[in-house]
């Protein structure tokens, strides 16, 4: 069977992001990037993006396999893909803003709630 579409991508400046701070934590090679959502936050949804091992309901995808240090695993609860279906994920590193960013084209309302990050 094809593989599924990852419902979640990366821009270049978060697989890169991702892969310093793999590099820098050590982090171990059976976790992967978690991306999810949350109850909460003043939408009623906050994003969770993380490292850590497969769960029982997760769905995994490689994500930016193209790249010369290969691909990065992502895992997603399958009950967390309705809500995160087309999403970007970026990475800001400037003076106003420095962190992940959640880019949903289907969230209907925003604000500067922003993303936890756990490492």
């Amino acid at each position: 069977a094809p593989a599924l579409p990852a419902p979640v991508r990366l821009s270049d400046r978060a697989a890169a992001e991702v892969r310093r701070i793999v590099a820098n934590k050590q982090i171990p090679d059976q976790f992967g990037l978690r991306v999810g959502v949350k109850g909460g936050g003043c939408s009623g949804m906050s994003y969770v993006l993380g490292f850590d091992k497969r769960r029982d309901h997760d769905l995994a995808f490689e994500l930016d396999a193209e790249h010369e240090a290969g691909p990065i695993t992502v895992f997603m609860d399958k009950r967390h893909g309705l809500y995160l279906m087309g999403t970007t994920v970026d990475y800001h590193d400037g003076l106003d803003a420095r962190g992940f960013i959640f880019e949903n084209p289907n969230a209907t309302q925003t604000c500067g709630c922003g993303s936890s990050f756990a490492a």
